[in-house]
C-alpha cells in the first residue's frame, strides 16, 4: 500500500481508496471513495511520529465527499478546516462531514499517534441501501453535522485504541474469511461509540438538515430511478439549474448531479450484491437508460464494471 507524508507534519487525510472526482472553481480538488469490489468503503489510517500507515497525506488543501473521523491517541497538532485551524488534542475525537476543505496544518510532535477513519455511510449495514435524507437524521451520524469535537473519557481510551486497531486489521486484507462483515460490524461499533460521546441535544445540524437541501434530497430519493436531471429537479422546485447547483455545492459540498449519481450507485450496488437481476433491469431501476450506459457510469464512478463488482461482492459474502 503506497504511503506518503509531507515534510513538516500532517497535511490532511486522504485514504488510498479514493480518486479525484472534480476540481472546484478555486482549484480545490475533491476526492471520492473508490472502494474495490466486495470491500467495504472504509479506510483506516494511522500515523505515529514520522511513520504513516494506510493513507496518503496530501500536501495541499483538498475536499472529500465521504465522512472522516480523527482520533488522537497521544500528542497533538492541528489541521485546517475551511480556512480555520482545528487543534487536535490528545484523547479527543474530531468528526468531519463531507464537503469541508482540509488544508495544511501545523506539525505534529514526533511522539504523536493519531487515527483517521474515512467511510461512506453505506459501509454501515443500518445505512446501506437508504438515501442521504435518512443519513441526515440517523443517530449513528449525529456527530457529523459539521466539525465535531468530542473528548473520550480516560476510562474508554484503551477500548478506543483496541477498536481502531481491530478495524484497521480487518480492512488491510479483504481476502480474509469474513473480513468485509467484520469491518462493517466494527465500523458500526465505532460510530456507536462516537454517538455515545455526543451530549443530549448538543449535536450540530447536518448540512442536509437545511430546508432547501432536504427538499432537493427528497426529490432525489423519490425520483432517482427515473431519467431525472439537475434541470428537471430545479424546475420542480422553482429554481434555475445553475442557481440550484451553486446553492447545493455551497451548502453540502456536492452538486445535485453528485447526489443523484451517489443515490443511483448505492442502489445499483445493492441490486448487484443482493439479486441476480441482469444489468438491463438494474439500469432501468436506477435511472440509467440501458446496461451499456450503466456500465460506463459505474466504471467511471467505481473504477470497475458492475459485473466485476457483483463477483467481488459475492466472493466477500461467501
Amino acid at each position: 500500500m503506497r504511503m506518503a507524508r509531507s515534510s513538516g507534519g500532517v497535511r490532511g487525510v486522504r485514504g488510498t481508496a479514493t480518486r479525484l472526482r472534480a476540481v472546484r472553481a478555486d482549484g480545490t480538488p475533491v476526492y471520492r471513495f473508490d472502494g474495490a469490489p466486495g470491500r467495504p468503503p472504509v479506510v483506516v489510517a494511522r500515523w505515529d511520529g514520522a511513520h504513516v500507515e494506510g493513507a496518503e497525506l496530501p500536501d495541499r488543501r483538498h475536499a472529500h465527499d465521504f465522512h472522516l473521523l480523527l482520533y488522537v491517541e497521544r500528542g497533538g497538532g492541528d489541521v485546517v478546516v475551511d480556512g480555520e485551524a482545528v487543534t487536535l488534542r490528545e484523547g479527543e475525537v474530531v468528526t468531519l462531514a463531507p464537503g469541508h476543505v482540509i488544508g495544511v496544518g501545523a506539525p505534529h510532535p514526533a511522539e504523536s499517534r493519531a487515527w483517521a477513519v474515512s467511510f461512506v455511510p453505506d459501509a454501515v449495514p443500518a445505512l446501506a441501501g437508504v438515501g442521504p435524507v435518512a443519513w441526515a437524521t440517523h443517530p449513528l451520524l449525529a456527530a457529523f453535522g459539521s466539525v465535531g469535537r468530542l473528548p473520550v473519557p480516560p476510562s474508554r481510551e484503551a477500548a478506543w485504541v483496541a477498536l481502531l486497531e481491530d478495524l484497521r486489521e480487518e480492512t488491510l486484507d479483504p481476502t480474509r474469511v469474513g473480513a468485509a462483515d467484520a469491518a462493517r460490524a466494527l465500523l458500526t461499533r465505532v460510530l456507536v461509540e462516537v454517538a455515545r460521546l455526543v451530549p443530549p441535544g448538543a449535536a450540530e445540524p447536518a448540512p442536509t438538515s437545511d430546508p432547501l437541501v432536504r427538499r432537493v434530497l427528497a426529490v432525489v430519493e423519490e425520483r432517482f430511478a427515473e431519467p431525472v436531471s439537475t434541470a428537471s429537479v430545479a424546475r420542480e422546485l422553482g429554481y434555475t439549474a445553475g442557481h440550484l447547483t451553486t446553492v447545493m455545492r455551497e451548502r453540502t459540498g456536492r452538486t445535485v448531479l453528485d447526489w443523484l449519481t451517489e443515490r443511483r450507485m448505492a442502489e445499483a450496488r445493492r441490486l448487484l450484491a443482493e439479486t441476480d437481476l441482469p444489468l438491463g433491469v438494474i439500469a432501468g431501476r436506477t435511472g440509467f437508460r440501458d446496461a451499456a450506459y450503466l456500465t460506463r457510469r459505474f466504471r467511471t464512478w467505481h473504477g470497475t464494471t458492475p459485473l466485476a463488482w457483483r463477483r467481488g461482492a459475492r466472493a466477500a459474502g461467501g
